[in-house]
């Protein structure tokens, strides 16, 4: 049979590089200048055959089996000025990258809708989304990282990895990376990590591996987000992983067997300081978080879990697809 062909918009280019992994053709929404939302397939990512740029200009010729959804804006306005009738009435997934941010435990999510798939990529979030009438299939994250790129930690320091950390405070847990880099050598890396204390700027993603690896450690200090494809990653690379115990972190990484998570401080703190101090240590936790995301993250499964859900919403009924 055909590859299914899904309609989409690029939103989080990383995802939108291990969502390509699937066996569907990805037609990317395009606008000229390629304004946020309306990218593309563009940008430094190592696109398949399968990914298609898709220029808006040209979506009334065209024919799709799905469209899946990724913004609010795009579902609840864009699809109703840029997709024809009959697009609009394609089978439809709407895929949550976020927690939610109203209420932890009462916001309803803005798809309420018993024909559309709506798809969390953590178990947190999907506890926490008040989905009403909507289905909902959880797929945890899929990430591959180069096969020639191995931990190393021959830096003793620990890295940091989020974007715009500055001007995205408290929830990503500004205060807390710097409450910590006054005991603990830290390094941020990101978009606008220039911005603050410790900030070496934005690695590309094609290189970001081989630059995270020789770090000892890899620290997360988001107090309320969705589970990064960065922490995935760094596992996957054989880096030991510490965070708070919040969100999906405390579920990901296990104390003593691949890192260490918790929510006093003080106590990651000096978890940080005994890496520092003993590399075979950080070498066995690398090796525990590297044989847990092998199995929780292999982007095998990732592309199974969204072959599946594509096939469900475009020739069985939704409800097949639940989780």
């Amino acid at each position: 049979m055909p590859r299914l062909k899904v309609l989409t918009w690029h939103i989080h280019g990383s995802y939108l590089y291990y969502l390509s992994h699937a066996p569907v053709e990805l037609y990317v929404l395009s606008k000229p200048g390629r304004p946020p939302g309306y990218l593309g397939r563009h940008g430094h990512f190592p696109w398949g055959a399968n990914v298609h740029d898709m220029p808006v200009s040209d979506l009334p010729r065209q024919s799709f089996d799905a469209v899946l959804f990724q913004s609010r804006d795009h579902y609840e306005k864009d699809q109703y000025e840029i997709l024809t009738p009959a697009q609009q009435r394609l089978p439809k997934i709407y895929l949550e990258h976020d927690p939610p941010r109203e209420s932890p435990f009462a916001q309803p999510h803005w798809v309420d809708d018993p024909a559309t798939l709506l798809v969390h990529v953590t178990h947190f979030n999907a506890l926490m989304w008040n989905s009403r009438r909507t289905p909902v299939c959880v797929i945890p994250h899929g990430v591959t990282v180069p096969p020639d790129v191995r931990h190393t930690g021959e830096l003793a320091r620990g890295i940091v990895v989020i974007n715009h950390l500055a001007r995205r405070g408290r929830r990503l847990g500004e205060d807390v990376y710097a409450r910590v880099r006054r005991d603990v050598p830290l390094d941020l890396v990101g978009m606008g990590a220039e911005e603050s204390p410790g900030g070496i700027g934005e690695i590309r993603h094609d290189g970001l591996c081989a630059f995270a690896s020789r770090y000892r450690f890899f620290f997360n200090p988001i107090r309320y987000t969705s589970l990064g494809l960065a922490v995935c990653e760094a596992m996957m690379l054989g880096m030991p992983v510490v965070g708070l115990a919040t969100t999906e972190m405390s579920t990901t990484v296990e104390n003593g067997v691949s890192g260490y998570v918790h929510n006093d401080l003080d106590w990651l703190t000096e978890r940080m300081a005994g890496l520092l101090a003993d590399p075979a240590e950080a070498h066995r936790l690398g090796e525990g978080a590297r044989r847990a995301a092998r199995e929780r993250f292999a982007i095998e499964r990732f592309a199974r879990d969204w072959r599946a859900a594509f096939e469900a919403v475009a020739g069985r009924p939704v409800a097949r697809a639940r989780s």
